[in-house]
């Protein structure tokens, strides 16, 4: 799972497994260690939710998605799903969307595995 704080904008990027995941099970987690701490940033389904919402808590990202629009979702090609919440700094953009493959070689330095990203639509990354 990739996740992109820009001002008051949540972006988060899912690979493949990840949406059939959160499909089968109910919830993605990940977390980056930070030595001491470490931060911990979910996806999930909840049935008892109108709408998409994000939540803070001390060291985790919370991001919950209406059970009925994430199952659409994750059981079609729909790319992404875009909610607006209202926080007292105006409203928080937030977006999931299913990872493409990069249209550029990933460097081997950065670690970056594209292996289980869908398939880039654009017809100039075909073979």
């Amino acid at each position: 799972m990739k996740l992109r704080i820009r001002r008051n904008s949540l972006r988060l990027r899912l690979q493949q497994s990840e949406v059939r995941t959160l499909a089968d099970r109910g919830a993605v987690i990940d977390e980056t260690c930070f030595g001491a701490a470490t931060l911990r940033c979910s996806i999930e389904r909840d049935a008892g939710i109108t709408a998409i919402r994000a939540d803070l808590e001390p060291n985790f990202v919370r991001i919950r998605v209406p059970e009925a629009q994430a199952l659409r979702w994750t059981s079609t090609e729909e790319v992404g799903m875009l909610a607006e919440q209202s926080t007292p700094a105006g409203p928080l953009v937030i977006l999931v969307e299913k990872d493409f493959q990069c249209l550029q070689p990933r460097d081997p330095a950065l670690l970056e595995d594209d292996s289980d990203a869908y398939p880039n639509p654009n017809p100039a990354c075909a073979p």
